[in-house]
Order: C-alpha cells, then sequence, then structure tokens
C-alpha cells in the first residue's frame, strides 16, 4: 500500500535498530504518549529490538483509560433514564464504574448505542426531538474539533435536545506532571502524532525548555517509532533537550487552524481528574458558558458514588508510567479482556490490552531497577 509498506520495511527498521545500538552508551528511559504508538511497539516486537539500556515505558496515552471512575458512573446513570439515548464510542461499554459499566446497563434495558461520530449522535436528536440524545465526548485533543462542531451545529441548527458529557483532556498538562512527579524517572518523550496534527507542538516546545527533555513527534508505524526513539537518545547521548517533528508528513507546528478555532470557540480549558492519576490542573476541556446548556453534567442529576478501584490493579501507576502491566500481580490471570479489572486492559488503546493481544508474559526490567 502506499505511503504504508515504507514505514513498515525490515530492512530499514533493522537499519534503525542497529543505529540505535551504536549510539546508545548509557541508560535511558523514554516514554510514548499515546495507546496507538504502544500497540505498534508491542506488535512488532519494538521493545525488543532495542538495545538493554533503552527502556520505554507507556505514558496516559488512552482517553479511555484516564476516563475517571466517576463519570462512567454518570454515564450509567444518565443512561438509565428511560428519556435518554445514549451515544457512545464502542470501547466505551465495557469500561468498569463503580459497580456497572455502560453495556450492563444497555442489557437492563437502557438506550445505549454505537456510534463512530458524535454527528451520528447529533442526527438521532435530530430525528427523535422527543428524546434527549446524550454524546459520551471522550478523548484527547484529537477527537475534540469533531465534538466541538457537533455542539456548535445543535445551537445553529436549533436541536435542543442533544447533550454532551465531556471527559476531553490535554496531553501537556499530563506530561508536565509526569515531569514534575518525586518518582519521575522519565527523560525523553515520543510526543503522540495524531495529536499534533490538531495542536501543533508548540506548547511541546516549552516543555522541553523548561524541563530540559527532548521531545519527538512520532507517527505510529514501526518506522516512526523506531526514528522517533533513535532521535530521542540521539539527543539524550548529546545532552540536548528540543523539539523534533519526525511526522512531517501530517504534522505542521502551529497545527490544524480551523480545528483549533473551533475547539477554541466551544470549549474552555478546565482541571480535569484523570483516572489513576487525580486531578491536573488545566489538563481538560469543559463547554463554555455559551453551550453550556448541551452539557449533560449541568442538565442530568446523578447521584455522588465513591471511586473504588480493585486493590490488585495497578492500572493507576501503569498509566503514570510508574510500572509496566507485566509487573501486575493480576495481569493475565484475574485480569484479561474478557474479565478485566481496570480500563488500560478494557480499551483498545490500553497498554495492558496490548501487552495481553500480543503474547507479552514473562516478566522483563522494572521501572525501579533503572
Amino acid at each position: 500500500m502506499k505511503y504504508v509498506n515504507e514505514y513498515r520495511d525490515r530492512a530499514n527498521a533493522r537499519k534503525l535498530a542497529v543505529a540505535i545500538r551504536r549510539v546508545v552508551t548509557k541508560p535511558h528511559v523514554i516514554m510514548e504518549v499515546c495507546g496507538g504508538q504502544t500497540h505498534t511497539i508491542m506488535k512488532y516486537g519494538i521493545d525488543e529490538m532495542l538495545p538493554t539500556e533503552v527502556m520505554l515505558l507507556h505514558g496516559p496515552g488512552c482517553p479511555v483509560c484516564v476516563t475517571p471512575v466517576e463519570l462512567i458512573d454518570k454515564a450509567c446513570q444518565i443512561a438509565s433514564i428511560p428519556n435518554v439515548i445514549f451515544c457512545s464510542f464502542g470501547d466505551m461499554l465495557r469500561v468498569p464504574g463503580t459497580s456497572k459499566n455502560l453495556m450492563m446497563v444497555k442489557a437492563q434495558g437502557g438506550d445505549v448505542r454505537v456510534v463512530y461520530s458524535p454527528l451520528d449522535a447529533l442526527k438521532i436528536a435530530e430525528d427523535c426531538p422527543d428524546r434527549e440524545v446524550v454524546f459520551f465526548a471522550v478523548g484527547f485533543e484529537t477527537t475534540a474539533p469533531a465534538n466541538a462542531m457537533a455542539v456548535y451545529q445543535a445551537e445553529r441548527m436549533g436541536i435542543p435536545n442533544f447533550k454532551l458529557l465531556v471527559s476531553q483532556v490535554l496531553i501537556p498538562p499530563a506530561i508536565r506532571a509526569i515531569l514534575s512527579s518525586s518518582d519521575n524517572k522519565v527523560e525523553g518523550f515520543l510526543a503522540p502524532g495524531h495529536v499534533c496534527t490538531v495542536t501543533g507542538f508548540v506548547e511541546y516546545e516549552h516543555i522541553a525548555s523548561q524541563y530540559h527533555v527532548p521531545i519527538v513527534v512520532t507517527g505510529f508505524e514501526p518506522i516512526d517509532i523506531l526514528s522517533g526513539i533513535h532521535r530521542c537518545v540521539l539527543q539524550l547521548e548529546n545532552g540536548q533537550s528540543f523539539v523534533e517533528n519526525e511526522y512531517s508528513r501530517s504534522v505542521r507546528r502551529e497545527g490544524n487552524a480551523p480545528a483549533l478555532h473551533i475547539m477554541a470557540k466551544v470549549f474552555q480549558v478546565v482541571p480535569r481528574k484523570w483516572r489513576g492519576i487525580g486531578v491536573i490542573p488545566d489538563s481538560g476541556l469543559g463547554l463554555t458558558d455559551r453551550y453550556r446548556k448541551y452539557d449533560a453534567e449541568a442538565c442530568f442529576e446523578t447521584a455522588a458514588v465513591a471511586d473504588e478501584q480493585p486493590s490488585v490493579c495497578i492500572s493507576g501507576l501503569i498509566l503514570q508510567g510508574a510500572r509496566r502491566p507485566l509487573e501486575c500481580p493480576a495481569f493475565s490471570t484475574d485480569c484479561t479482556p474478557e474479565h478485566p479489572l481496570g480500563a488500560t486492559m478494557v480499551s483498545s488503546e490500553g497498554a495492558c490490552a496490548a501487552y495481553y493481544r500480543y503474547g507479552k508474559r514473562q516478566t522483563s526490567m522494572t521501572v525501579s531497577k533503572m
């Protein structure tokens, strides 16, 4: 396939792996901040191609995984209201709340529907004016423009029965939180290419300068990942810390101006709680006052539910890059995709799901040993 096969070329992959081995002289810890990149690493065995000095950690790069338990509980409560049609992407249906998930609500009679776009949910609202239609707006900056456009169109078309349950989170504040942690061991980052396609990477330049860490904007194919790691290691070996754009075929420094415009028109920056991490200031998006009437949290009363997690599950530590899936005592035994304990095993982008899917079973170097 044109423009894909060259990024999966075995010979080029081996050359990059050799180049990394030649340049590395000391241990380095690099974090990829995208679930899609994690799955590529596991699928193609990129972690096994690297020298032992280079350790990869998997950051909070899965928006499904970082959606807090409380918001899943709210989604389940709203979806259980008889007059509500609750719309969501499919990977949210099995994410565990305190006592149930959206799939269970659907089985109990709730009108829960899988859609492929927020505009699909808007069309349902247009076709069912006597029902309240709620779309679960989950995602990083990548999904925010489409979600913002749905709200903008709802106002323009005069569709009052459309609502968003918003769980939009932002990557740069999460990176700052990781780097500010007293336990941080991350020395460099592979920045998420799809997010940067929307936002650009100006904010990442500020992070690289402030924290003195190299950041490489990276795509999702094997050659992308290996190239990003190579560039990151080169900077670390040379004592450099700046942003490089490995994904130049899709990413521009300033990002996508129309997408950023509609985001700024509909959303404002707010604090957000991240599952397994806690509240990160200015790390989320919420509807502005003008569009508050489309905010499901403001329109539906929900009961507060305690945030409880299975004690054996360490998904929070995995999301922070403090542990890896193979260090979890429940991984592949008590916790599987069929019976997940944490969101990192549920989501198609979760790190635990990636390890399980691609047969990672042997415990290797732990974070604490670095």
